[in-house]
């Protein structure tokens, strides 16, 4: 299962966040992020090649959203915040106005969401040109400007043209990246947090797993590993490994305090 990284500032010393999602639905949520922070990255940029980079990513988030129910299964997750949202609202240790703002933004991706005619980026997949490009760009070296003569034409053109090009693309996804990331957003502010200790490198909890949909694990950028998280409802096992490019996976063999949140919608 895959872990994201992400550094921050704690305080005085410099810490990675790791996350590990705990069911597919969240799974896709992060690789959704990740895809959209790279391509307003790569859009930004000037050269050929990042507006290379960024349409390929493009094409990754076509498949992540290739299913036909991805937009259904928002939907619903939207809906069913906004009703616990609404709850928490009414309590008395609200205060008040305090959740308006936030179920505003779901009132509104909502409606935007359903506005969205077909699968999620349907005008990109019915561009000819477009998915030429994306049957090339699968095969290794497949997009070779003698593979493909027209798209070496695109990369040269003007970088404002081609940004152009890549906001009116990405305009068709913003309705499922405003979605995704309200949730990840209240999925985060849910969190638990507890400081532990792992003893010579390995960690365990008895039904961590159960109720969490996401761990956070904060860890000090000076320790030389990085954790190794395998969860299920009823145990929670972190392995704490040498991180080293250049050499087979071991245990790290020292004790290692880290900060983990246990996140649930």
């Amino acid at each position: 299962m895959p872990i994201r990284s992400r550094r921050s500032l704690l305080w005085a010393s410099i810490v990675i966040r790791y996350e590990h999602p705990l069911n597919e639905r969240v799974r896709t949520l992060l690789r959704l992020e990740d895809l959209f922070d790279k391509v307003a990255f790569f859009s930004a940029q000037e050269e050929p090649y990042d507006h290379h980079a960024a349409l390929v990513t493009l094409f990754e988030i076509l498949d992540v959203t290739g299913r036909a129910d991805m937009k259904s299964e928002l939907l619903q997750e939207l809906d069913r915040q906004k009703q616990a949202l609404e709850l928490l609202r009414k309590s008395p240790e609200n205060p008040e106005g305090g959740l308006d703002e936030m179920l505003n933004d779901i009132q509104i991706s909502s409606q935007d969401l359903r506005t969205v005619a077909g699968k999620i980026g349907e005008p990109m997949r019915d561009n000819e040109w477009l998915m030429g490009i994306k049957q090339r760009v699968g095969i290794p070296g497949g997009a070779c400007e003698f593979d493909l003569p027209s798209y070496r034409y695109w990369l040269h053109l003007d970088p404002e043209v081609r940004r152009s090009d890549l906001d009116e693309w990405i305009a068709t996804l913003l309705p499922i990246e405003k979605s995704f990331r309200i949730l990840l957003r209240l999925l985060r502010d849910s969190g638990k947090t507890d400081n532990y200790t792992a003893n010579k490198g390995m960690f365990q909890q008895m039904g961590a797993g159960r109720m969490a949909h996401l761990l956070s694990l904060k860890l000090d950028e000076s320790m030389a590993c990085v954790p190794e998280i395998s969860a299920h409802k009823f145990a929670l096992t972190i392995r704490f490994v040498v991180s080293s490019s250049t050499q087979k996976t071991r245990l790290y063999e020292e004790d290692v305090e880290f900060e983990l949140t246990s996140c649930t919608f």
